[in-house]
């Protein structure tokens, strides 16, 4: 599939049906997998041939999906996930481990953000947040010698912040670790992480991937680009015997191309159980087939609805990297040159009480716990997806107190301003 262009991608990769075989890709509603012989079977617990033998670790379904979306982001290797929240754990804890630290950007979802400061400083796993704007020297100046991996998303959620990708990139590989993006919101159609440097992608497919709002997933791709063995006293998981797997070393048996997946699969979704059923990968892989038509859509409408909000009394600031006045219009034309994706989100000239009274009269966008769907909907982020957050955490990450997100449909964007219109001459 590497000659065909990511929209034909979007509707063939992953899975190429033989002769006789079922043209869409097949739902394999089974928890296990029968075998002829002991022999057989126990070549697959010892990692030394492939097949399925349980889907809590791994599911022919789930894999033809994973491997569309590898395929899509330019990785060697992908593993679906319960959520996009499995995910970015998984990738996080798949190289991490009590005594290591992380480098994160502060501007990222509030449940990411309270996955790194709180859970998993528990684990014994320290962070140090970083603006996304840190300059090389700030960025340096955040690492320290158990640091083992550095976070952002390449458009936060939902302070909408654009990630400098190549510079985070490259301070990450001179301290000798990965770059793990959240690549949710631009989906590979219209970011491709990979490309600038990243090593790791991660997607909450609950959102634009699926599209729909009916299945809850996530993805984690690997670049197949790091070098783990050039840095083996960092990454001991990957580059010393697995005594749990007969002591098999992840990048010397699997190399650069297929340790990370290996391992997270092996290890983490072996004791974790964080897998995607095979019904919610067959509903994902319908909305990857239509990714490509429906990202377009989705950014004419968050322009319409950010040139519009912009121009309006009533609105103090608008927050999309579309605009001109943006301060990351230069960065969204470097990483996102056919636009970022269709989430607008604005402050009130009243406020937390002006927000909810906003919202309180929307007619046609819904208020829902959702975001990147086909249907608009819209929250204020201080009293739900981020209410977990001082008051101090939600200014360090761009989200304040009034802020409205609307994450603009497929709707016609005529209607969408109208909706607006009448909701704000409410306030």
């Amino acid at each position: 599939m590497e000659n065909y262009s990511i929209n034909t991608s979007c509707v063939q990769a992953g899975y190429r049906p033989k002769n006789g075989e079922p043209r869409q890709i097949p739902i394999v509603q089974s928890t296990t997998f029968k075998y002829d012989t002991s022999e057989d079977m126990g070549k697959l617990f010892d990692l030394e041939a492939e097949g399925y033998f349980y889907t809590r670790l791994q599911n022919p379904t789930n894999d033809y999906v994973a491997a569309k979306i590898a395929d899509l982001e330019g990785g060697s290797a992908a593993m679906l996930t319960s959520s996009g929240q499995a995910a970015n754990f998984f990738a996080l804890f798949n190289i991490c481990e009590c005594g290591s630290h992380i480098v994160a950007s502060s501007s990222i979802y509030g449940g990411t953000f309270n996955l790194i400061a709180v859970t998993m400083k528990k684990m014994g796993i320290d962070v140090t947040f970083v603006e996304p704007t840190a300059t090389e020297e700030e960025l340096n100046a955040a690492f320290k010698d158990n640091t083992r991996a550095v976070f952002g998303e390449t458009i936060a959620n939902p302070a909408l912040t654009v990630l400098d990708i190549e510079k985070f990139a490259k301070v990450a590989h001179e301290h000798g670790v990965p770059l793990i993006v959240d690549n949710t919101f631009p989906t590979p159609v219209n970011c491709r992480p990979i490309e600038w440097g990243a090593d790791i992608v991660t997607h909450s497919t609950t959102k634009y991937m699926d599209g729909h709002g009916a299945a809850v997933g996530g993805c984690i791709v690997d670049s197949g680009k790091f070098d783990w063995m050039a840095h083996a006293d960092k990454f001991p998981g990957l580059c010393t015997p697995d005594e749990s797997y007969h002591g098999i070393t992840y990048a010397e048996k699997f190399g650069k191309e297929g340790a990370f997946i290996t391992k997270a699969t092996a290890q983490l979704m072996r004791d974790f159980g964080s897998i995607q059923s095979p019904q919610n990968a067959y509903i994902l892989n319908l909305g990857l087939e239509s990714l490509h038509v429906r990202m377009p859509r989705h950014v004419e409408n968050g322009q319409a609805v950010a040139e519009f909000l912009e121009a309006h009394p009533k609105v103090t600031k608008v927050n999309y990297s579309g605009l001109k006045s943006d301060k990351y219009y230069d960065l969204a034309q470097k990483y996102l040159p056919n636009g970022g994706c269709g989430v607008v989100s604005f402050e009130l000239a009243g406020g937390r009480d002006a927000a909810q009274k906003f919202m309180k009269n929307l007619k046609l966008a819904a208020i829902e716990t959702h975001v990147a769907d086909a249907r608009t909907c819209c929250l204020n982020p201080a009293t739900s997806t981020h209410r977990q957050m001082t008051d101090e955490q939600l200014k360090a990450a761009g989200i304040p107190a009034g802020l409205v997100r609307m994450s603009c449909g497929l709707e016609d964007k005529k209607d969408l301003i109208a909706d607006l219109a009448q909701a704000l001459d409410q306030i």
